[in-house]
């Protein structure tokens, strides 16, 4: 009950936050984003205490995590880059993945031998760290298609590039935890043809950035087409496919 009390706060300061976007008060936006990103962090930090490991494991705990990093990244580069709006448009999402957490059944049980491992840990969260800035990546593609600045287009490409390192980084550690757990590098799975699909489309995205020239309209267009592409490989493959992974 307490969990769900919690949960319900988080909510709240974030629809409040997406809500005061639309008035005047600006430091009432500012406390509504830092109480949202406080709680939100809490409830991971506490859950992860609780629990004794990091809370990655199953729907409740990989949605709330990636969304914590989605909101809490948006707000940086939104803060460092003056990039007005840019939280806004990811709102919508994190909000989506708090009320998915919240009826979402949680898993407490320690990890299994063939998860306990931090090859495991470092591959799971890297995921989903790069998971966020991608959908940073779709956020500044419509802003760009909004104002037209191309300052916005280079913050998408620079911020997809981040995610894209680290999403390379997360498939070399989980090619390690595979090595680990099954004695295999690779599994003919369709999360992992899944996942080298979504690495496939991103370097095609940053090879025509840097060396076809598609910068502007067509890359902000692809940076938005691959965070579809990112929820597909996400949700659809997880919920529709079977595949090793139970949901990550």
């Amino acid at each position: 009950m307490t969990d769900k009390v919690i949960l319900a706060a988080i909510l709240a300061a974030y629809a409040l936050r997406l809500y005061s976007a639309f008035g005047q008060g600006g430091i009432l936006r500012s406390i509504f984003a830092v109480a949202a990103l406080t709680l939100h962090g809490g409830y991971i930090l506490w859950r992860g205490v609780s629990l004794g490991r990091l809370p990655l494991m199953g729907v409740h705990d990989t949605v709330l995590f990636y969304a914590f990093c989605a909101a809490a990244f948006a707000l940086i580069v939104e803060w460092r880059r003056k990039i007005a709006g840019l939280s806004i448009r990811v709102l919508p999402i994190v909000i989506t993945l708090v009320l998915v957490g919240i009826f979402s059944q949680k898993v407490d049980s320690p990890l299994p031998p063939v998860l306990n491992t931090y090859w495991f840990e470092l591959h799971v969260a890297l995921s989903f760290i790069s998971y966020a800035l991608f959908t940073l990546g779709m956020g500044l593609g419509l802003i760009y298609l909004k104002t037209g600045d191309m300052g916005d287009e280079r913050v998408q490409y620079s911020t997809i590039l981040t995610g894209y390192s680290l999403f390379s980084l997360s498939m070399v550690f989980g090619g390690i935890w595979a090595q680990y757990a099954w004695g295999t590098y690779w599994l003919w799975t369709p999360k992992e043809l899944w996942t080298t699909i979504l690495w496939l489309y991103y370097s095609l995205y940053l090879h025509g950035r840097l060396v076809r020239g598609w910068s502007g309209r067509p890359a902000a267009w692809l940076g938005i087409a691959g965070f579809a592409l990112m929820m597909f490989l996400y949700l659809g493959v997880s919920v529709l496919l079977k595949s090793s992974h139970t949901f990550s």
